[in-house]
């Protein structure tokens, strides 16, 4: 997966091939999504922030720390910076790319944050 932090959008691909594009919601003022490249730290189908309220992160994949890309409840956001620092998806979408990595393997997935 490719996140791009300047349009807010995530690309999906699946052994070389396109197979979705996300609007996402990254960092806002104050805060901070790490960029590189990562792998897969850990997973959690049910995830809640103990540093910000115990906020749901459902379906997160883990790859920097605390950082993550997970599902959000704020959907109106996605498409522009809002988090704490996280990558939000739609929780549909946070679903679908939990299930991916699951399938294919947190090990050959690639997590990819760019300007």
């Amino acid at each position: 997966m490719v996140i791009d932090v300047s349009s807010q959008v995530m690309r999906v691909e699946v052994n070389g091939r396109r197979y979705s594009k996300w609007k996402v919601s990254t960092a806002g003022k104050g805060y901070h999504t790490p960029r590189g490249t990562y792998r897969v730290q850990r997973m959690a189908k049910e995830h809640y922030s103990r540093k910000y309220d115990m906020a749901p992160m459902p379906y997160s994949v883990f790859f920097n720390g605390g950082y993550a890309v997970h599902g959000s409840t704020h959907i109106k956001l996605l498409g522009r910076p809002a988090s704490h620092g996280c990558v939000r998806l739609h929780p549909k979408n946070a679903a679908k790319l939990f299930s991916l990595v699951q399938k294919y393997g947190a090990k050959s997935t690639k997590i990819v944050v760019v300007n």
